[in-house]
């Protein structure tokens, strides 16, 4: 039976859970960000790297687990916050305009309120380790963390609008209207919360160009960039 996302999200906090309640020690292992261009493949090779990484690790008792939409799951569960303000946790959902008016009016906590406690959970999840943290800005959130990776995909407009074509079975112009909007949303997410630029090529390890390098390629990459540069892990 395959499990989803946030089925493989708690199974992941449930097993470190179960490492606290141990007598094991606890070890810290490596954790991976990925920024992306919509359409690049991120998904896809997030979990191929999950796998590859899972497959080498010394440690078997700890579920290499990525983190993207269901971070968001994770969020709300840590904080306690009401389930109807998950819309509001998407990389920009709302503009400055709507959100004064709907905090005005007490429909969701203040913006800042909600990017702050996104910034622990990435915070605290990088620090567990054997991780993948896809978006929300964690390559930014854990920038001075030594324990981090931090990866961008990239591809060329016509690789990107024919994957999304392909995914969510849309025409060519919507998934080029999708791409547009998405990439527009993470680029202005990053930019209001945290003051960077997406495309800073100095803030990654890695830029890796899925149009000349295959995805399962991409995530052999990554994998082996991660373990020549951790191989206590693995």
């Amino acid at each position: 039976m395959i499990t989803g996302p946030y089925e493989k999200a708690k199974k992941y906090i449930e097993s470190h859970k179960n490492i606290y309640a141990s007598e094991r020690k606890f070890i810290q292992g490596p954790a991976i960000t990925i920024s992306r261009e919509t359409g690049a493949g991120s998904d896809t090779i997030a979990d191929l790297i999950c796998e590859i990484l899972q497959k080498k690790s010394k440690f078997d008792f700890i579920h290499w687990t990525v983190f993207d939409k269901n971070l968001i799951e994770k969020v709300i569960e840590d904080h306690n916050l009401p389930g109807q303000i998950k819309k509001y946790l998407e990389e920009d959902k709302f503009t400055a305009i709507n959100n004064a008016v709907s905090e005005l009016l007490g429909l969701h906590p203040p913006e800042w309120v909600l990017i702050h406690k996104t910034t622990q959970t990435i915070m605290q999840l990088a620090s567990l380790g054997n991780v993948i943290l896809v978006g929300r800005g964690a390559h930014v959130v854990t920038s001075h963390m030594p324990n981090v990776v931090h990866c961008r995909f990239i591809a060329p407009l016509p690789d990107r609008i024919k994957h999304i074509e392909e995914k969510f079975e849309l025409t060519e112009r919507a998934a080029q209207e999708r791409i547009k909007k998405d990439d527009a949303m993470r680029r202005h997410y990053l930019h209001h919360n945290y003051g960077k630029e997406i495309d800073d090529n100095y803030l990654y390890h890695l830029i890796i160009n899925t149009h000349l390098i295959p995805y399962k390629e991409a995530a052999e990459l990554v994998s082996n960039y991660v373990i020549n540069k951790y191989p206590q892990y693995f």
